[in-house]
């Protein structure tokens, strides 16, 4: 059975760069039947889906995060990293990565939804100085 865990900061400056990393264990990340997200929750907010990444590594992300966003993999060791930069106490949320079926990555995107996929428990990352 597939599981995921986040590690990483859990505090970081504003107008620094957020850097985490996601390390899957039970199944591989180049596995063609899955992409693989990065999702987050603010305080008193619903879920928000950040960006995923295909089989083959390719990059797709929330346009209203886009430009502050990179997804990046390392095969060797069955990690994807999140990239964010330029962060403000707005980007204070708890974070997860999934593996998300190829069948339910556009409903990923456009309403995460926990039932959906394989999730990572969560870290907890405050924007703050």
């Amino acid at each position: 059975q597939v599981q995921l865990q986040e590690s990483g900061p859990g505090l970081v400056k504003p107008s620094q760069t957020l850097s985490l990393t996601c390390t899957v264990s039970g199944g591989s990340i180049t596995n063609n039947y899955y992409y693989w997200s990065w999702i987050r929750q603010s305080p008193g907010k619903g879920l928000e889906w950040i960006g995923h990444m295909s089989s083959s590594g390719s990059a797709y992300y929330n346009p209203s995060l886009k430009s502050r966003t990179s997804i990046s993999r390392d095969t060797s060791k069955n990690q994807f990293t999140l990239q964010l930069s330029s962060v403000t106490p707005e980007d204070t949320a708890v974070y997860y990565c999934a593996r998300v079926p190829l069948s339910q990555t556009a409903s990923m995107a456009s309403r995460p939804t926990k039932t959906a996929g394989s999730w990572g428990q969560g870290t907890q990352v405050t924007v703050s100085s």
